[in-house]
């Protein structure tokens, strides 16, 4: 009889009904050990494109005696249910909860698929504003016009939380020890970092970009640079950033998103000063050391753009 209840949640994960069914993916999904109990899903580079099928963040879970953590769902159901299958083939052990960083496409498209198999869903109160949004709307609409295969009216739900929190947060399961972090308002409002004690492990989400141009968009870069120094008083032995593979040399990559940051405000804060039309700027700075980089060209542009916005708040502040 146990036998047969562990390939019941081995193939089911617990579920009790028939799972929807999510257009397959061309991308190769894979599993990577990174410490005893932690693994992550490697997301490919760049933008979401046909080419990625949207498959361009990273997500990760650890696995306890008493069941699994998840941190991110990737970027669609179709991905998410991909990460299951990698999860299932190391455990049969039942994905009891689900960490979405932060409230963009690319993190938490997949959360319905874990959702349907019972997991609670944590976020932070800081994302409260953005699911059901207008501006939500229409990244969904974008995402659609992109990826329309696995993305659309048919396969797509986003499910609430089942837990709002406030702060930070530190929990247990199966004896494993993890620490959730705030480190919002930085990328997004409502950022969450995972820190797993016993493997020295730490999920970033989108704080730490490695190998690609971060994606700023509207996010108040001053105050990343403050969380970036939250992370690093966590002394992790192997970070896993959103974008980008997982490193066991931090401090490098903590560093690259640092000194962009650090760039694009100092050069966008002295135009706003010399009052230099945003194009003029733009044009005029040497970009020689990120324009090779991925994501270079889908991002850099917008990411100039909102920082020369908000020096010109800052600066006006004062």
């Amino acid at each position: 009889m146990r036998a047969l209840i562990s390939l019941f949640l081995f193939l089911f994960g617990g579920a009790t009904f028939a799972a929807p069914f999510y257009p397959p993916v061309n991308v190769m999904v894979r599993a990577e050990k990174l410490a005893p109990h932690s693994y992550y899903i490697p997301g490919m580079a760049g933008a979401a494109s046909t080419g990625n099928e949207g498959f361009m963040s990273n997500a990760g879970f650890v696995i306890t005696p008493a069941g699994v953590v998840v941190f991110d769902t990737l970027g669609s159901p179709s991905l998410a249910q991909e990460m299951v299958k990698r999860i299932r083939e190391l455990t049969p052990l039942p994905i009891k909860r689900v960490i979405v960083s932060h409230y963009h496409a690319d993190h938490y498209y997949g959360v319905q698929v874990f959702k349907d198999l019972g997991a609670e869903i944590w976020a932070h109160e800081g994302g409260k504003g953005v699911v059901g949004s207008e501006m939500a709307k229409l990244r969904f609409e974008q995402r659609k016009q992109i990826l329309g295969t696995w993305i659309n009216d048919q396969t797509q739900r986003f499910p609430a939380p089942d837990l709002w929190l406030s702060g930070d947060t530190d929990f247990e399961l199966g004896g494993v020890h993890f620490r959730l972090r705030h480190v919002g308002p930085a990328h997004s409002d409502e950022d969450l970092a995972l820190f797993v004690a016993e493997d020295g492990v730490l999920f970033t989400g989108d704080l730490v970009f490695k190998g690609r141009v971060p994606y700023v968009g509207d996010a108040d870069s001053k105050l990343w640079l403050k969380a970036l120094e939250k992370l690093i008083k966590l002394q992790p032995k192997i970070i896993v950033p959103g974008h980008g593979g997982a490193s066991s040399t931090p401090m490098q990559d903590l560093t690259l998103t640092r000194d962009y940051l650090v760039f694009l405000r100092s050069e966008m804060g002295k135009a706003v000063t010399e009052m230099i039309p945003f194009d003029d700027a733009y044009d005029k700075t040497n970009w020689s050391s990120y324009e090779k980089m991925p994501a270079f060209h889908e991002a850099n542009r917008r990411n100039a753009y909102s920082t020369y916005l908000l020096m010109e708040r800052e600066i006006h502040r004062k």
